[in-house]
């Protein structure tokens, strides 16, 4: 297994953590300081829409990391 295809899977478990992250918003991540500033700029809903968005573009890295 090569450094990219590594760093694909990483990249999908990536995806997996910040949809599970947007999904169930733990008050200890969800209260963090740089997701709190993000929720100050972007509101609650455009959090979770910027979120969503990170989390596939991540996950379609890494599945071209892995087809690759």
């Amino acid at each position: 297994m090569n450094g990219l295809a590594i760093l694909g899977l990483f990249l999908l478990l990536y995806a997996g953590f910040v949809i599970w992250i947007t999904m169930k918003k733990p008050p200890k991540i969800w209260d963090m300081a740089k997701i709190r500033g993000f929720r100050k700029v972007l509101g609650e809903k455009g959090t979770v829409i910027f979120f969503y968005i990170w989390a596939v573009l991540a996950a379609v890295i890494g599945i071209w990391l892995l087809i690759r």
